[in-house]
């Protein structure tokens, strides 16, 4: 029989998040790969754990290398952990090459719900929460960042990133120029911990806040883009509009009707504006 795979959540601040099966699946399995060691250690002395598997390390590093060896265990028979520092394995986390893996070998996967900084700073967060979308961490380029944003500035949904604490202020400034100084957001730092901070506002506040320097881990919540009502054209706009209309071979009545319902505005107003045109016209 081939072997399991366990995606496990572990606590993104307090010890005391980490859900109650973490501890049953560290004793049991027979393979614990953890994105750090180290802290992998720090955690089960605070839980008062002993693994009792194997322990190897998993990370950005050695994930694509590591991958082949437990897929191997997995098949097997093996009972394989997977935990990251914070949080779920797979959310910007090492465990997608892993689980994909596994998937292609028929091989069952199963996860351990726990703590997760997304949807904790989405609900503290106080915007939409009914429609969102994880963009993850952005890229640490100024260019590259500032394009990726440009591609969301439309998005209706609100958008939940990462950020590290030394590149939120370029990240809130970046937003700010991508989205608009006014669009509503909120910096969630320290997610759980002693010093937790949810700060709101717009993105132009935002920004000039973080300029002071900001420490700590980072989840950045943007509310989405507003939804788009009438155009507001003035008057000169709505004359262009009909005559284009005209020379293309339309009716004058119908071109105004057109323009008038693009523009979201009563035909007599489009009307009008034709009108004061043709008799301004030298």
């Amino acid at each position: 029989m081939t072997g399991i795979l366990v995606l496990a959540g572990t606590p993104i601040g307090d010890v005391a998040d980490a859900p109650p099966r973490l501890a049953e699946e560290l004793r049991g399995a027979d393979v614990v790969a953890a994105e750090d060691t180290r802290r992998l250690r720090r955690l089960t002395q605070a839980l008062g754990v002993q693994p009792g598997g194997r322990i190897v390390s998993y990370f950005e590093g050695n994930e694509a290398a590591r991958t082949p060896e437990l897929v191997e265990a997995l098949v097997g028979g093996a009972r394989v952990l997977l935990v990251t520092d914070a949080g779920m394995p797979s959310v910007s986390d090492p465990g997608y090459r892993l689980v994909a893996a596994a998937v292609e070998k028929d091989i069952r996967v199963t996860a351990v719900p726990g703590p997760s900084a997304v949807l904790t700073a989405l609900a503290l967060s106080g915007l939409p929460v009914d429609r969102f979308c994880f963009e993850g961490f952005l890229p640490r380029k100024a260019g590259e960042r500032l394009g990726r944003l440009r591609e969301a500035a439309e998005e209706r949904r609100t958008l939940v990133y990462f950020e590290a604490p030394h590149r939120l202020d370029a990240t809130l400034a970046a937003m700010a120029e991508a989205f608009g100084t006014g669009r509503r957001a909120a910096v969630c730092r320290e997610l759980t911990k002693t010093y937790e901070e949810v700060r709101r506002g717009p993105l132009g506040e935002l920004a000039e806040w973080a300029a002071a320097g900001v420490r700590g881990e980072i989840t950045v919540v943007v509310e989405g883009a507003p939804e788009k009502g009438p155009e507001e054209l003035d008057a000169a706009e709505l004359v262009r509009r009909v005559r284009v209309r005209e020379e293309a071979g339309e009716p004058r009545k119908e071109a105004i009707a057109a323009v008038a319902v693009e523009a979201g505005v009563p035909k007599r107003e489009v009307f009008d504006a034709v009108v004061a045109a043709k008799r301004a016209a030298p």
